[in-house]
């Protein structure tokens, strides 16, 4: 995410107590996650098989838990607690604040909201949407025009996002929003996670049946039909026009690509070409994985 009002290394340094490796001076626009980090992005690392990636990476800023020889056009900011670090100054970004059901709600003409929904605040809801009772929307959610939500779905909940030390789990600042376009169609039941730092984003015109979960920082393309009780993982991309059907587990940071069709009950562990029909576990094209079936029925009619 892009910084509303960028920070100079030398303050956020000095908010921290940071030791700097670079140019103190230099402006801090935005902060990311490592495989989203775009320059003058903020990211972190502390694991030294992780170094490289993040020296090498587009971020311009980088929190690390050692001195190590500092890249030209990078700026290294050193600490004990790389993470305890970033996840405090995701956390300052978006404030906890009170203001609940409808404080600070921009609506659009002609859309109905029913009794018993919860908006957080910062929301934007486009013209002639339909929200059923019993919806959660969370702070600073972005909601096109002609968008169906059906009740008991949740919007804008925290990311499933956790680093692991001395055993233990912490819990990432989820900060990000979720980006709804237009004539957007969602099932009952559905829960969609705002990304760490950037969006989860459900394409024009994609419908989502009921029960379906769609994970932190997902890419949704335009025009995705996908049935209930569908999986999604975090940081996924599926491009246009992607069928997938019931069932089906998304694995995380995968790409599907356009037109294709995924069949239920498949599990997607890997990333796939498009224009092609899919089945199984782990996931192959669907004649093949017919042709598997078969030939391994035939292994037991024979005995």
């Amino acid at each position: 995410m892009k910084l509303s009002h960028p920070i100079t290394v030398k303050d956020f340094s000095r908010k921290y107590d940071l030791q700097i490796i670079g140019g103190e001076n230099a402006l801090i626009t935005g902060v990311n996650e490592i495989h989203k980090v775009t320059p003058g992005d903020l990211t972190f690392v502390d694991v030294e098989k992780y170094y490289q990636a993040s020296l090498t990476s587009a971020a311009t800023f980088i929190l690390i838990n050692k001195e190590v020889p500092c890249p030209e056009g990078k700026v290294l900011l050193v600490t004990s607690e790389p993470f305890a670090v970033f996840n405090d100054f995701l956390w300052s970004l978006r404030p906890f604040a009170t203001e609940f059901n409808g404080e600070k709600v921009n609506i659009g003409e002609g859309s109905v909201i029913d009794p018993n929904v919860t908006i957080g605040k910062n929301v934007v809801i486009g013209s002639n949407c339909y929200i059923q009772s019993g919806v959660f929307i969370g702070d600073d959610t972005i909601i096109g025009d002609d968008v169906h939500i059906e009740s008991g779905t949740i919007i804008g909940t925290d990311a499933f996002y956790y680093k692991k030390k001395d055993g233990k789990f912490t819990k990432w600042r989820s900060v990000g929003r979720v980006c709804i376009e237009n004539n957007v169609n969602i099932g009952a039941g559905c829960t969609i996670n705002r990304g760490v730092t950037g969006d989860t984003i459900i394409g024009e015109g994609t419908k989502l049946d009921c029960q379906i979960h769609i994970g932190h920082g997902v890419v949704i393309g335009k025009h995705c039909l996908i049935a209930a009780q569908v999986g999604i993982s975090g940081k996924t991309i599926i491009e246009d026009h992607v069928t997938i059907y019931g069932q089906v587990g998304i694995a995380q940071n995968v790409r599907i690509g356009s037109e294709s069709i995924i069949l239920g009950q498949s599990g997607v562990t890997k990333s796939i070409p498009g224009k092609t029909t899919y089945f199984g576990t782990p996931i192959e094209e669907a004649s093949t994985a017919f042709k598997h079936m078969a030939f391994v029925r035939s292994l037991y009619k024979s005995k």
